[in-house]
């Protein structure tokens, strides 16, 4: 395709509605304000999940807005369409693919719309971008990077980043500290769910094995994460563990648990949003992989991963229609010597630090 030639000077980037995605979106906003240094860029998100790229100073402003209940409704259109065309955007970016988020980039009068042509949205989009043909064996990061290239930024090396503020540090610190976990603890951080579905979760049962031979080591102390949705999950794997063993299932809003997750020293997750915020906060961690691809969706930048690759997977269904060999292959003792592997790698710096 043709190269994009404007040079804007109001961008509006419709960030993933998904977790994870928006987590590994956040290397277009860097790419994007190296291109163009002098730009205001604002970010474009769905619900509550502007808040995790809250500090990002890539970017001058974060929009929010709520899901809308239909295309033709009033209503939505006060909410969504008028702050568009209020913004008088120059160039619009759809990290989405859905007809609806192109609709509403059209009805708000976002000039030079970019993204890729699915949905049958093209008619929509100023530049409609044909996926590429890499797309199925790519990192998801690397697909994202290439919708910019037709706009002149070459695919770079920039990786997912999140920021928390010292404030935010401090208070997480201060937090574990009253919880009576000392400088000198090593802190291992859990996230035993997974919103898109169980067949990305590992099993509970085995979660609590690995928890048990941790705390043989009376210096690790373990925290458990979760949504609101997966707090009975966590609460169950937790009610065997009467201390060393805290659980944050649905205590923390989005960038409390970013804090808590920077206070770890390593961090144990399913393939899951949880996952790539570790690894944007450069957390060392182990991912185990079932249902999904970690070659699409794995840590993009370090991280170890277990993944059987089993003849079905990656399947990417959210259950696991017959025995679940996918996450039933990944062994209790594996998973505790992958950790200890990752503990020894690393430095063991005081989480006030």
């Amino acid at each position: 395709m043709n190269k994009i030639l404007i040079k804007p000077k109001n961008i509006l980037v419709r960030m993933p509605n998904w977790l994870g995605d928006l987590v590994m979106a956040t290397p277009i906003l860097k790419d994007l304000r190296n291109h163009w240094p002098e730009a205001k860029i604002t970010a474009y998100c769905q619900g509550a999940l502007g808040a995790v790229i809250q500090g990002d100073p890539n970017i001058n402003e974060c929009l929010n807005f709520k899901r809308p209940h239909g295309f033709f409704r009033k209503q939505d259109r006060l909410e969504i369409a008028n702050p568009l065309k209020k913004g008088q955007y120059d160039l619009g970016i759809l990290l989405t693919n859905s007809f609806s988020s192109a609709l509403w980039f059209w009805r708000g009068n976002v000039q030079n719309r970019i993204g890729y042509a699915d949905h049958f949205r093209s008619i929509l989009l100023n530049y409609p971008i044909p996926f590429p043909s890499t797309r199925e064996t790519q990192h998801l990061v690397t697909t994202y990077k290439m919708l910019l290239e037709p706009l002149g930024i070459p695919l770079s090396n920039t990786d997912p980043k999140l920021y928390v503020s010292y404030e935010e540090k401090i208070t997480a610190q201060k937090q574990l500290s009253d919880l009576g976990i000392a400088s000198s603890n090593i802190i291992v951080g859990i996230n035993p769910g997974a919103a898109y579905g169980a067949a990305k979760c590992w099993i509970p049962d085995r979660f609590q094995e690995v928890v048990k031979k941790l705390i043989e080591n009376p210096k690790i102390v373990v925290l458990f994460f979760g949504d609101k949705a997966g707090t009975p999950l966590v609460n169950e794997i937790c009610k065997v563990f009467p201390e060393r063993v805290i659980n944050f299932a649905g205590k923390t809003n989005l960038r409390q648990f970013m804090a808590l997750i920077q206070c770890c020293h390593i961090f144990l997750t399913n393939d899951s949003g949880p996952m790539h915020m570790a690894s944007a906060l450069g957390i060392p961690l182990l991912a185990l992989f079932g249902s999904t691809s970690d070659v699409a969706t794995g840590p993009y930048r370090g991280g170890k991963v277990i993944h059987k690759h089993v003849s079905c997977s990656p399947c990417y269904r959210r259950e696991c229609p017959i025995d679940f060999r996918c996450m039933t292959q990944i062994g209790v003792d594996e998973v505790y010597n992958e950790l200890n592997i990752l503990l020894q790698k690393q430095p063991l710096k005081p989480y006030e630090s």
